[in-house]
């Protein structure tokens, strides 16, 4: 019988945790990653003899994701796909891909007292997470991410439940952003007349992933939609990105935006709130790094016309984004986090300058992915 330890008062987390039958004593639970989104746990078990053994047990944040039953539904569906297909590669689904312990009652996941969610998952040793790369990690996770797209090429994307409703859906957050500078209810538009007037001239730029999407020129597939370095597990021996983690964005998509999210947040230098719009710049070289090792994972399973917008997916998630920090600013700063006043305005700048050098350097992004195609 399991012995569990837990500091009092978390009288929550014992009651998860006598939900699971663990082959060893457990010894506890502490808080664990940099995530500000679900409740996360390394919990800690000691055999007889050996190491301790280490599980991830992860509480879903309600007001992200409201319908966490369909959360966790795309989740068993897509990492269980995923082990069908490692294991036809003779890889290592342990280590390759995500996995739930099942509950003591035979279920994926546990609802607590309160109605939260509540997951548990194998510890994937000899694996580091890191917050900001190098050219060779950045290369490393986009292979991991094109290697995402192969994988799962052919799963029903359209089966999969939207986790948040359009999440990616460029057009949608411009409206967003329209009715929040009609409504103007902080008369803060006067302090920013030169970032609204950046995004309404881009009004038709808004449109163009989505037209293409409505013309069947991009087909909709499974997408992760938070493509940062910190979603790759990287292997301590091979310096290569081995699972994909933080799947409970993972839901219908564009290839594009998976790959345009990951340079928004990667080819570039400066924080992601900088003053000094001076030390804001697009690194095409980044930008080339990660397109050859996007490409090179996806294995060829991008369509012709996909590569071709890949270009595309860099400046609309840069210009997307933007477009929430100024929405956010104008609606009272309800969304993102903010630390000190105007703090969503200089994030929304360091975008708009990245897709102002994106806009100079497009006919070099082409041909960077003519180079790889």
């Amino acid at each position: 019988m399991c012995q569990i330890h837990i500091p009092e008062g978390k009288g929550i987390l014992k009651e998860v945790l006598g939900a699971y039958l663990f082959p060893q004593t457990l010894v506890g639970a502490v808080r664990y990653g940099q995530g500000h989104i679900n409740d996360t746990y390394c919990v800690l078990c000691q055999p007889q003899e050996g190491d301790c053994v280490r599980f991830i047990l992860q509480g879903l944040s309600s007001a992200a994701f409201p319908k966490p039953e369909e959360l966790m539904e795309n989740f068993v569906g897509i990492t269980g796909y995923f082990r069908e297909k490692i294991l036809t590669q003779g890889g290592d689904p342990l280590r390759e891909t995500l996995s739930l312990i099942k509950t003591r009652d035979g279920k994926d996941y546990y609802t607590d007292a309160n109605g939260k969610v509540w997951r548990l998952m194998p510890f994937i040793e000899d694996t580091d997470c890191f917050q900001s790369a190098t050219p060779e990690l950045f290369e490393a996770s986009a292979r991991a991410f094109g290697r995402f797209q192969y994988m799962l090429q052919g799963y029903p994307a359209h089966t999969l439940h939207e986790t948040i409703p359009k999440f990616h859906d460029t057009e949608d957050r411009f409206a967003k952003f329209l009715k929040v500078l009609e409504e103007d209810k902080l008369d803060r538009a006067k302090n920013v007349r030169e970032e609204i007037q950046f995004v309404l001239s881009r009004r038709q730029d808004c449109s163009v992933a989505m037209e293409a999407l409505r013309q069947g020129k991009l087909p909709l597939r499974v997408t992760h939609n938070d493509t940062k370095l910190n979603n790759i597990l990287i292997d301590r021996k091979t310096g290569e990105g081995i699972c994909v983690i933080d799947l409970d964005t993972t839901m219908p998509g564009l290839s594009i935006n998976d790959f345009g999210d990951s340079i928004r947040f990667g080819a570039n230098h400066c924080r992601e709130d900088e003053q000094d719009l001076t030390k804001v710049a697009f690194d095409i070289g980044l930008y080339e790094t990660y397109t050859r090792g996007f490409l090179e994972g996806a294995q060829g399973s991008l369509t012709q016309t996909e590569l071709e917008y890949l270009p595309w997916g860099a400046r609309l998630m840069t210009l997307e984004c933007g477009i929430r920090f100024l929405t956010d600013y104008l609606d009272g700063d309800h969304y993102f986090h903010t630390h000190y006043p105007f703090q969503n305005v200089y994030r929304a700048r360091t975008q708009f300058k990245l897709v102002r050098d994106m806009e100079e350097q497009f006919d070099q992004m082409h041909q960077v992915v003519r180079k790889y195609m």
